[in-house]
């Protein structure tokens, strides 16, 4: 049985058969009180049904993960409060484990996050794949911030043949924002 992927500007595959999905949702809020509540939502399912030790029998399309966490921050990006969620889980241990990520509630989402979030969370005192979420959901905060702050302040004319200024925070960070490269130079340049 051979599964297509959705469409993807990747090269055509050689034929195969699905055998995982994992989905993950991520999607930021900006609350009333003026908090931002940054959510990710994870799923591993398989396409055939398969036994578990201690689940039994888990029908083809059931999660044998569902985790879901939630960050809610301030306008520092400073981590106000944490909720953890395990619905379903290969081990009913699993959920146990939740309550340790209060560990994260004071921690800023900034330059170095993960590996404070690592040092309160990693190995037995927490859990991979929430864990595994913690750097898309930091992306998440940066972007939802900059929608809260750019909704905040009305959009101020500007000349639209020139680019904006790359924040310095940005810098380095990927192959397009390389401080030597064409668009630093050209933003440089204003």
């Amino acid at each position: 049985m051979t599964n297509e992927s959705p469409q993807m500007p990747l090269t055509k595959a050689a034929p195969r058969t699905l055998l995982h999905t994992r989905v993950i949702q991520l999607r930021g809020y900006q609350r009333e009180d003026g908090l931002i509540d940054i959510e990710a939502h994870m799923t591993d399912t398989k396409p055939y049904t398969f036994s578990n030790s201690e689940r039994g029998t888990i029908p083809a399309g059931d999660p044998l993960h569902d985790m879901s966490l939630r960050l809610t921050l301030d306008d520092t990006l400073t981590n106000r409060a944490v909720d953890a969620a395990m619905d379903s889980t290969p081990h009913t241990i699993c959920p146990a484990i939740t309550p340790n990520f209060q560990r994260l509630v004071g921690l800023s989402v900034a330059k170095g996050f993960l590996k404070a979030a690592a040092q309160q969370l990693g190995g037995i005192d927490g859990c991979t794949h929430l864990r595994e979420l913690l750097q898309q959901m930091g992306t998440v905060a940066f972007q939802t911030m900059f929608s809260v702050r750019s909704l905040k302040k009305p959009e101020e004319p500007r000349d639209p043949t020139k680019p904006r200024k790359i924040p310095a925070a940005f810098l380095n960070t990927c192959h397009a924002y390389n401080e030597s490269g064409p668009l630093a130079t050209q933003h440089a340049a204003e």
